[in-house]
């Protein structure tokens, strides 16, 4: 592992971008999502996902300069042409605009259509904390999980996020696949030269197996329950509402039309929708009752939980989005540890654009 500190990863990051056709204040950005999801220990959607970016970009599948067309329908609610953006780009500008609609009627809601691979949901999701607002944040993504009792790939992912804002930094943050586990933990898997757990995928006959490489040798992601016995018709039933929510709702492309992020699959011929689809939105906490209240409960809330009997006495119940923060207090300080692996990528890249290689 090779550790490298938060700004200068940013400042990396935000030059490849820009190398790559992008504004400078769009690479800024891009820089962030992707460095924030590294610091906050989400490795699977940090800067190693620059290549794929890349190879999007140079395929004429990502537009690095986008003309958005939005078309608010009603009070609170629209839906976002991205112009074939990076969603890194597109999901925030949808975010933010569901926060100014947010500032008027309480709450607000975006659809976005022709965009691409959005990076980690909770950027997006936690945009609105300093308003005290509640966010929201889901996307479709390349098809590799199978339907329950299913072998063909249908759905993607499909993440949902939902950000709730507490005082001094006590937030409530659940950022989940809805498929047993994301593709990107593969990847880690891949990169250590290790095997996956059980449960997590199934074999080109769809039998569940333990390799690594499952998805790329024509095998497929499983629904979060992974088993019949276990729920799994309940994670098919969270990834077809995102996707629905993402693909049919917003005008974007669905199931398995949704246009691939990874390398080892083509789009297909899709007349349905354009691009990839995300739904994003926020409540103001004060709509609901004072925001005071709602976040002294929410601090009760979680101290009752952090204060149940756990199974290991070593192990306390966590509340969701405590062990990101965890890795954000120790990566802020000590630097991101980069798999040597991400390490070559990047060197490769910086020889590509002729940037000096921080490493």
């Amino acid at each position: 592992m090779n550790n490298i500190s938060k700004n200068d990863l940013t400042d990396l990051t935000q030059q490849i971008f820009e190398h790559s056709g992008f504004s400078e204040k769009d690479s800024r950005h891009c820089a962030e999502v992707l460095v924030f999801a590294d610091v906050r220990g989400i490795d699977s959607h940090g800067v190693a996902r620059l290549p794929g970016y890349l190879r999007l970009i140079d395929a004429g599948r990502i537009n690095p300069n986008p003309i958005f067309k939005w078309n608010i329908r009603k009070s609170t609610t629209g839906t976002l042409d991205a112009d074939g953006a990076i969603g890194l780009i597109s999901a925030s500008a949808a975010m933010k605009k569901t926060i100014e609609i947010c500032d008027q009627f309480g709450s607000g809601w975006i659809a976005v259509n022709n965009s691409n691979h959005f990076g980690v949901a909770s950027y997006h999701a936690t945009l609105g904390f300093s308003k005290n607002y509640m966010g929201f944040a889901m996307t479709n993504a390349s098809p590799l999980v199978v339907p329950a009792g299913g072998k063909e790939r249908m759905l993607g992912t499909n993440p949902i996020c939902i950000a709730i804002p507490g005082k001094n930094g006590k937030d409530f943050i659940l950022d989940m696949a809805t498929s047993a586990a994301a593709n990107g933990k593969l990847e880690i898997a891949q990169r250590n030269g290790i095997d996956i757990p059980s449960g997590w995928a199934i074999d080109s006959d769809g039998k569940e197996t333990i390799s690594a490489n499952a998805i790329k040798d024509n095998g497929a992601l499983l629904p979060l329950g992974s088993q019949e016995n276990t729920g799994l018709h309940k994670g098919y039933g969270l990834g077809s509402w995102v996707d629905i929510f993402s693909g049919v709702i917003s005008g974007a492309a669905f199931g398995p039309w949704c246009p691939p992020f990874v390398a080892f699959l083509e789009p297909k011929p899709n007349t349905n929708g354009k691009g990839l689809g995300h739904f994003v939105g926020c409540w103001d906490l004060d709509g609901f009752q004072n925001s005071d209240i709602i976040q002294k409960n929410l601090n009760v809330w979680r101290k009752a939980f952090e204060e149940s009997n756990p199974i290991n006495p070593n192990k306390p119940v966590l509340i969701p989005g405590d062990p990101e923060k965890k890795f954000q207090q120790e990566r802020e300080s000590n630097g991101i540890p980069l798999n040597l692996n991400v390490v070559k990528s990047l060197e490769e890249i910086c020889n590509t654009h002729n940037i000096k290689s921080p490493f």
